[in-house]
C-alpha cells in the first residue's frame, strides 16, 4: 500500500501528458467502480450492493468530494505541478480534517492546532515560492491545494454522513458515482478525445492506476483495516508523500531542492504528530469493519 498508493502521483503525472486529466480520472473510477461491485454482487450477492436513500446520497457526496473535486483537481493541477510536489502538498489533507473540525465547533486541543500552523507554514513553503517565480504555474498549484481541501472535507463529511454500512459497497458507490461525475465534467468542460496524441507510456500509467492504485491497494488497505490496528495502518498517510518524492526523483529525475526537503519536513512531520494524536487506541483485536466503513482514503 506504501508504494502503490505512494506511486499513484508518478503516474498520474505521465498519464496527463497525453490522456485528458478529467476524462481518464472518470475512465479509472468508473471502471474500477464496476470492477469492484461486480466482485462484491459474485462473492456475497447481489444484495449485498443494497442500501438505503440516505446511504446512497453519502456515498454519493464523499465521492463528489474525493474523486471529482479531489482527484480530478490532481489530475488538472499535475499537468504543470511535479508529481513530488502535488503528494507533499495534498499531504495537508490530514490538516484540512482538523480545521474543519474546528470551525465545525469539536474541542482541537492547542497542541494539534499547534501541528496544523506548522503544517500550512510548510504548505506555503512548498508552494508560495515556485508559484511567485513563476517555477510552478499558480493555476496548477492551486488546483492542488483544492484536491486537498476537497479530501479533507470528504473524509470529514464521510463520518458525519449515513454511509453504506459494507466498505466494499460504500467504495463501489463512491467509485462509481464519482467517475461518472468526472465523465460528464470532462464533457462539459469540452476536453477533446484525440488518439492519435494518446501515448502508450500514458496508457500503461492509466492501466496501472486502474488495476494497481484503485483495486489491490485499496483491497490490501481493507484487509488492513480488519486485520491491524488502524494506527498502524494510518501510516500510509504520512509515509506515502515521501515515496511519492523518492520515485519522482529516481525515475522522473524531479529535483530535490533544499526548499523541498525543508517543507516537506514541516508538512509530514506535522501531519505524523496530528495521525499519531488523534489515532483511536489501538485495539488487541482486528475492528469490526462494520464500525466505520471506510471511504476511498487514496487521495490518488
Amino acid at each position: 500500500m506504501y508504494v502503490i498508493w505512494g506511486s499513484t502521483y508518478l503516474a498520474i503525472r505521465v498519464v496527463v501528458e497525453s490522456l485528458p486529466p478529467l476524462g481518464s480520472a472518470g475512465v479509472r473510477f468508473t471502471f474500477a467502480g464496476l470492477v469492484l461491485g461486480a466482485i462484491v454482487a459474485l462473492r456475497r450477492g447481489p444484495a449485498a450492493l443494497r442500501v438505503t436513500r440516505a446511504q446512497l446520497r453519502g456515498a454519493g457526496i464523499v465521492g463528489l468530494f474525493l474523486l471529482l473535486f479531489g482527484n480530478g483537481s490532481v489530475q488538472l493541477g499535475e499537468r504543470d505541478v511535479p508529481s513530488a510536489l502535488a503528494a507533499l502538498i495534498v499531504a495537508s489533507t490530514a490538516l484540512w480534517i482538523v480545521l474543519y473540525r474546528r470551525i465545525a465547533g469539536e474541542r482541537v486541543e492547542g497542541t494539534v492546532l499547534a501541528g496544523v500552523l506548522i503544517g500550512f507554514l510548510g504548505v506555503a513553503v512548498l508552494a508560495l515560492p515556485r508559484g511567485i517565480t513563476g517555477e510552478v504555474a499558480p493555476v496548477g498549484l492551486l488546483f492542488i491545494l483544492v484536491a486537498s481541501a476537497a479530501w479533507g472535507w470528504g473524509t470529514f463529511m464521510s463520518k458525519r454522513l449515513e454511509m453504506p454500512r459494507d466498505a466494499l459497497t460504500s467504495t463501489t458507490l463512491q467509485q462509481l458515482i464519482g467517475g461518472l461525475a468526472l465523465l460528464a465534467a470532462a464533457v462539459l468542460t469540452g476536453e477533446r478525445i484525440d488518439p492519435a496524441a494518446w501515448t502508450s507510456r500514458s496508457l500503461v500509467a492509466l492501466t496501472y492506476l486502474v488495476v494497481f492504485g484503485s483495486l489491490v491497494a485499496f483491497s490490501a488497505y481493507t484487509w488492513l483495516l480488519v486485520h491491524v490496528p488502524m494506527s498502524k495502518v494510518s501510516t500510509y498517510v504520512y509515509v506515502n508523500p515521501v515515496v511519492a518524492v523518492l520515485l519522482g526523483a529516481l525515475i522522473l529525475a524531479e529535483p530535490i531542492t533544499s526548499s523541498i526537503v525543508f517543507g516537506a519536513i514541516l508538512v509530514i512531520t506535522a501531519v505524523a504528530f496530528i495521525v499519531r494524536t488523534q489515532a483511536p487506541p489501538a485495539p488487541d483485536e482486528a475492528i469490526d469493519m462494520g464500525d466505520a466503513p471506510p471511504t476511498v482514503r487514496s487521495p490518488s
